[in-house]
């Protein structure tokens, strides 16, 4: 059944939605579905943990929100010069 919700989690535009996107580029569909379903189970243990909990889901632009532009740009500034290219950023119009 947790397997059931973390399919079903994956096709809606919510965090575990995201998260699946993100986690199956990089693992493959059967390792991102079962990350999922064991954060679902991370949500349903706190929930069932602590009666007041309340859940509130962080949304599919959480990763988007948190990404740091300028720590990124500083990242892949470095990598293009370790393999010997030269960078001259400019701002966008």
């Amino acid at each position: 059944m947790l397997g059931e919700a973390a399919v079903a989690a994956a096709k809606t535009d919510t965090f575990l939605g995201a998260r699946y996107r993100r986690l199956v580029r990089r693992r493959g569909k059967p390792k991102a579905l079962v990350a999922v379903a064991r954060s679902i189970l991370v949500v349903v243990w706190h929930l069932l943990n602590d009666p007041t909990t309340r859940f509130t889901d962080l949304g599919s632009s959480y990763y988007d929100e948190r990404l740091n532009t300028d720590r990124k740009t500083r990242q892949l500034v470095q990598q293009l010069r370790a393999l010997g290219h030269d960078v001259a950023l400019t701002p966008a119009a």
